[in-house]
């Protein structure tokens, strides 16, 4: 038995020195080349972004008073007329009731007026009284039908103010944060507006675009409001990184740049029928660009000292020459586009660049001949572990 199992273990000694003993070696200057060719390609650029309602109106008294009924709750959707608020109305009501009553008596005092008037009238024309008797009645005539206008312009004032005490919503929208209660006191000069109503049935996203870009954009399209309409329908971004599921477009773009920040501010407006977007939120706008004729190498390929990239470029005598590339801001996180440091038709190493130095001469490969290599290598790995861990229980370790 001790024999059976010393024999074993020399027989999976000598497997594990047939598959090489200390396992394939890559070789030392082989390394993946590829070559450069332009190619089109799309690209996303983001700008920060604001969401407004299309309309966001605050909500202020027109009159003073305490809160005496808060008739919606924070977030709820409401009507055009429809009553948000209740403003203790008594004093109003009172004022407005003597203000009819004063318009009664301005009728009564024109009815009396009037009486006298054509009388008086009659008289005069008959030759019974003079110009002064006649005169007067025409005057105080005339004095009641402006005390009559006086009565009923002070009623339709009172009564305007008590109306003032039911504050309503001037759009349909949604309710925004109530910070007063019942009981507070608000004025038409209070600092904060008693809410917000925002019709967010569309949404306009506001976000700012550096002076370069807008005139770039501009020169390419004749002009930036022509830019702006040639623009693709855009996404948006939300707070959380998911990508909101409408589409939108920018619809328009103010007409200064704002000298402080050195941009100039575009809107989008989106379509929000589920009611997913809310005023005052954040975001990110994607525009979607397309790149005709761009060199794209992977990331994996360059390296980076002191913010600059760089490349290994293969030669014709297969030597390496570290150089420097610029590339496009914008990637897609797995290729850079390169903006000068390579054209088309040069080669360089695409995987491994971290055991090159300048100048070395390398033996080029292609990036499927490196890889199965690499794949190569590590199923002999594999095998070699299994191997030593079989002779290893075997001899009972």
């Amino acid at each position: 038995m001790k024999k059976n199992k010393i024999f074993m273990i020399v027989a999976a000694a000598a497997m594990l020195v047939s598959c090489g003993g200390g396992g394939m070696k890559l070789g030392d200057n082989e390394f993946a080349v590829r070559t450069v060719k332009t190619e089109g390609t799309e690209l996303q650029k983001t700008y920060p972004a604001t969401i407004k309602g299309v309309q966001d109106v605050q909500i202020r008294p027109k009159i003073s008073g305490f809160i005496t009924k808060v008739c919606v709750n924070e977030g709820q959707t409401v009507r055009k007329g429809q009553t948000l608020f209740v403003i203790d109305n008594v004093t109003y009501e009172a004022a407005a009731t003597q203000a009819k009553a004063a318009v009664t008596s301005a009728e009564a005092s024109l009815k009396t007026a009037k009486l006298a008037y054509e009388n008086s009238k009659s008289l005069y024309e008959g030759g019974v009284i003079g110009d002064f008797e006649w005169q007067s009645a025409q005057n105080t005539y005339e004095t009641a039908k402006a005390g009559l206008a006086q009565a009923q312009a002070a009623y339709a004032s009172a009564k305007q103010n008590l109306d003032f005490c039911y504050v309503s919503s001037p759009a349909d929208g949604v309710v925004g944060t109530l910070p007063f209660k019942v009981g507070a006191l608000v004025s038409g000069s209070s600092v904060e507006p008693l809410t917000t109503v925002s019709d967010i049935s569309s949404m306009d996203v506001y976000f700012s675009m550096t002076e370069k870009d807008a005139l770039m954009m501009g020169k390419d399209e004749g002009g930036i409001n022509a830019a702006v309409a040639a623009l693709p329908t855009v996404k948006l971004r939300l707070a959380d990184g998911t990508v909101y599921e409408q589409p939108g477009k920018v619809s328009r773009a103010s007409g200064v740049i704002d000298a402080a920040t050195g941009t100039i501010t575009l809107v989008a407006q989106f379509p929000n029928p589920d009611k997913v977007l809310r005023s005052g939120g954040a975001g990110q706008i994607i525009i979607p660009t397309t790149e005709n004729n761009a060199i794209l190498i992977p990331q994996e390929a360059t390296s980076e000292v002191q913010n600059k990239k760089f490349v290994y470029v293969v030669d014709k005598e297969n030597k390496v020459r570290y150089t420097e590339i610029t590339v496009n801001s914008q990637n897609n996180g797995n290729s850079y586009i390169v903006t000068s440091g390579l054209k088309d038709g040069d080669q360089y190493v695409s995987k491994g660049i971290t055991k090159l130095s300048d100048g070395m001469e390398i033996v080029p490969i292609t990036e499927e001949q490196y890889q199965k290599k690499i794949d190569d290598a590590i199923k002999l790995g594999e095998n070699q572990a299994s191997a030593t861990a079989f002779i290893d229980m075997m001899s009972g370790k």
